[in-house]
């Protein structure tokens, strides 16, 4: 038997102080314009989370994350900012944000807002003082503008492609009417990259994150954490892979992702963070290499990254162990806790991802390695998902995750057991700028985002009293929260039995590995004498002596089936 640290932590996680709420908490992504429609227009907005903070409380969570409500355009799903303070009308204002961030205090759960600090919106107000004031100018400078190639710059700066396709560089009509400079834009072009060797994009952040610590946040997820920082020498010009070969750098000095000088901004942060009681929290969605993540996560940043590891790997018990050790003891280095996520609002449902079927090995292998993205080029045909291998594999893989010491991080609907939502989506709905510059290559994440089914009838499924800006297919009746309330079988209630006692039994941030009869069974304890025992095979197992707390699927004569986890008290 092993045992290793993610902190040096002894305390029962019920006892913790307030400061440390974190480190083993259960956060609940919610994605406002598609979690409930409180007006009847078709657009989730903050009252109908208020509306639903009943819900949340029975599900038992310590936090909701809420993606962005700002004003925008939505060329990229909210993640376009205008205005960092305030709310999108569509959404609601700042009495419905106070009065949603009271009603969910007062059941007990944090709230969590999402930063978007890498770029703002080209509707933002100082984009167009850039855009007016003209070459040289200081409003410029805020932006990353720069003069085009070729005998009258009519070339982009380099040749660089942006993450949604295309350019990523953008170019401009001057104020006299003559075509002008061009901007930098890691993603869409309505999404123009800040300047952060500018002192007044550090000054006006730090203004944003006060206005809302000031109204009662309790945290931040960072955005693209990793790019804020950006070397553009003209030495890398030459350079058509640079936003993805992290490999042709030394660490810390890419030109783009993961510099070490993005950690100064971060620092700065930590101060203003830690001038409130208790000190503001934050995570980084920082996709980097697993050794980089502590600096994000270490107590002077951001003091928490998002790992990602599990959502990539394969449903194999060797591949979940070395994941899990791995990550536990970065945490520990960075003296953070980990994090645990499977589904999110970029990514195919898990349970979708776990029911993709190939005839080979090696191509299911590939498949589930790219989040189940070839299943997207390729349509996204329900038909072609086991859906009922992939919940079940996807209940044993999230009861196993909430048995681990660290953060459990939950996206909207995956509580009721939600399919990704494919061809049913037709190319005139789609939202996600992924599917428009890169159509014909990839059909982009609004499967993922499709509004949920809160009744089983109706003309949204009880989402809103009209209808619903993403298209919901007809089997959503069938995952319908009122479907599943009154059902002790159904995925939701085994969500909230999990839950409950995750919160009874969690304590001490240690693990202990335990023997397993075989390969394909995953084992380990945790402080208090409880167990979680996952079998990733094809034949049930025994387990050990104990009484039996939860199992994500029936015992099959006292034994635990293929594809299952089950919770024993010694």
């Amino acid at each position: 038997m092993t045992s290793m640290l993610a902190a040096d932590s002894s305390v029962a996680r019920n006892d913790l102080d307030d400061a440390l709420w974190w480190r083993q908490a259960s956060v609940y992504q919610i994605y406002p314009r598609s979690f409930a429609d409180a007006n009847g227009d078709g657009i989730g907005d903050l009252k109908g989370v208020t509306s639903r903070v009943p819900y949340l409380k029975a599900l038992g969570i310590d936090a909701v994350w809420l993606s962005p409500f700002y004003p925008s355009a939505l060329a990229d799903g909210g993640y376009d900012v205008d205005d960092y303070r305030d709310v999108d009308p569509k959404i609601g204002t700042l009495e419905d944000f106070d009065e949603m961030t009271a009603a969910l205090h007062q059941a007990g759960i944090k709230v969590i807002v999402d930063i978007v600090p890498n770029h703002s919106s080209d509707r933002h107000t100082w984009f167009l003082e850039a855009v007016a004031a003209g070459r040289g100018s200081a409003a410029r400078e805020r932006y990353i503008f720069r003069d085009g190639k070729g005998e009258h710059g009519e070339l982009p700066p380099n040749n660089w492609t942006a993450i949604f396709g295309g350019s990523s560089w953008q170019r401009i009509t001057e104020p006299d009417g003559t075509p002008g400079q061009w901007y930098f834009h890691l993603f869409a072009p309505e999404q123009p990259d800040f300047n952060w060797k500018n002192p007044e994009v550090h000054a006006d952040f730090e203004t944003t994150l006060r206005f809302w610590s000031d109204r009662g946040v309790d945290g931040f997820r960072i955005d693209v954490a990793h790019g804020l920082t950006k070397n553009l020498d003209p030495a890398f010009d030459h350079l058509k892979s640079v936003l993805s070969g992290q490999d042709l750098f030394e660490d810390g000095q890419h030109p783009i992702w993961d510099r070490d000088e993005v950690h100064d901004i971060y620092a700065e942060w930590r101060k203003i963070f830690n001038e409130y009681t208790p000190p503001r929290i934050a995570v980084a969605e920082a996709w980097v290499e697993p050794h980089r993540r502590a600096r994000y996560a270490s107590s002077e940043g951001l003091g928490q990254s998002f790992n990602f590891d599990l959502l990539q790997a394969d449903f194999r018990a060797a591949d979940f162990r070395k994941i899990i050790g791995d990550n536990l003891a970065f945490a520990a280095d960075s003296g953070a806790s980990t994090t645990w996520v499977f589904s999110n609002h970029d990514v195919v449902r898990h349970a979708t991802r776990y029911g993709l079927q190939r005839t080979g090995a090696q191509d299911e292998a590939q498949i589930m390695n790219v989040g189940g993205k070839q299943w997207l080029l390729d349509g996204g045909r329900q038909d072609e998902v086991d859906t009922e291998l992939g919940l079940r594999r996807a209940k044993a893989a999230t009861q196993l995750m909430l048995a681990l010491p660290g953060s459990a991080y939950l996206y909207q609907g995956e509580e009721l057991g939600l399919q990704e939502v494919g061809e049913e989506i037709a190319d005139e709905h789609r939202q996600d700028p992924a599917f428009f510059r890169n159509k014909g290559v990839e059909i982009g994440r609004d499967g993922c985002r499709v509004p949920l089914p809160w009744e089983s009838q109706g003309s949204s499924y009880g989402f809103g009293a009209g209808g619903s800006h993403l298209p919901q297919p007809q089997w959503f009746s069938r995952y319908a929260v009122d479907a599943q309330e009154q059902d002790p079988a159904s995925t939701l209630s085994f969500y909230r039995r999990a839950m409950a006692l995750r919160h009874e039994l969690q304590s001490a941030e240690e693990l202990a590995w335990e023997a397993s009869p075989n390969e394909h069974v995953l084992h380990f304890s945790r402080p208090g004498g409880w167990h979680s025992i996952t079998n990733f095979g094809t034949t049930p197992v025994a387990l050990p002596e104990g009484e039996l707390l939860l199992a994500s699927a029936p015992l099959e004569d006292g034994l635990l089936p293929a594809n299952a986890t089950a919770w024993l008290r010694a």
